[in-house]
């Protein structure tokens, strides 16, 4: 990895806590950046920073990417700590897990607000800084954000809008040097699936996946510093995303009959196969 392309350069994380915005956050304080550090926990998020190895170029801001006073504030804080903004990673984001004809409607407002909106949110506000510095701008979708993943009505919804957004976002700055990255990981070793929400809104506390055969978050923050690197427009590392993207052009009921089949294989499967 080169280091100093990452040296000194201010990069905001959201979602910070834990998972991929972790690992994020951590790959880049190693590769010398100034980081700040976003999520709804705060005392999680100075207890890290206090085991960084350069805690002093680390910036702990308590943040709900759904409030937008809270976006604001953030990018506000960034900028009077840092002087700047280069990098803006939207990385926060809730998952779900319900047919839609039994979910209360109020989950995806919530999957919206935070994913969507959050997006929205501390894109506007970063977006100034930003194009002085003609830096770059992450969206964190999935394949989800390619396809219709059924019992995810929420969760594709909120993914296809981002990436409707930022894709837009990049044409109307096209000759700006303004570099924006719509980055779709796949299934990652993380804790999304557990506090994924349920038709009621509760979070379902577990994991209907393999966990240790997935990619993991450390992985995906490499290969996010690669694309961001080489200013990538677009990143879907998985073979099998790669695959369902294309496909999905080409046989797209094919796509549907498989997509579907492999979501009523889950455990508890919202998802009722009725052959």
């Amino acid at each position: 990895m080169n280091i100093k392309f990452f040296e000194n350069k201010v990069i905001i994380v959201t979602g910070a806590s834990s998972g991929i915005g972790l690992a994020t956050a951590k790959l880049f304080v190693s590769l010398r950046a100034k980081v700040v550090m976003a999520s709804r926990s705060l005392d999680k998020l100075e207890a890290i920073k206090a085991e960084m190895p350069k805690p002093d170029n680390v910036l702990c801001v308590k943040t709900d990417v759904s409030v937008e006073e809270d976006c604001k504030n953030l990018i506000q804080q960034t900028v009077e700590h840092f002087g700047g903004i280069d990098i803006l990673i939207n990385n926060a984001g809730i998952s779900m897990r319900a047919m839609f004809r039994d979910l209360d409607l109020d989950v995806i407002r919530r999957l919206m607000d935070t994913n969507f909106w959050g997006t929205v949110y501390c894109t506007k506000y970063a977006l100034p800084y930003i194009l002085e510095r003609k830096g770059s701008i992450v969206g964190v979708i999935s394949t989800a954000g390619h396809i219709g993943l059924p019992g995810r009505t929420g969760y594709s919804a909120s993914k296809f809008a981002i990436r409707g957004f930022l894709n837009t976002l990049r044409v109307e700055h096209r000759y700006d040097g303004l570099h924006v990255m719509v980055f779709a990981p796949g299934f990652t070793a993380s804790n999304i699936r557990n506090m994924a929400l349920l038709a009621d809104g509760s979070p379902q506390g577990m994991t209907p996946r393999d966990e240790n055969k997935m990619m993991s978050a450390e992985k995906v923050a490499r290969r996010m510093a690669f694309g961001l690197r080489y200013r990538k427009n677009e990143m879907i590392l998985t073979p099998i995303g790669k695959m369902t993207k294309f496909f999905n052009f080409v046989l797209p009921k094919f796509v549907e009959r498989v997509e579907y089949y492999m979501m009523a294989k889950e455990p508890e499967s919202p998802i009722k196969r009725n052959n």
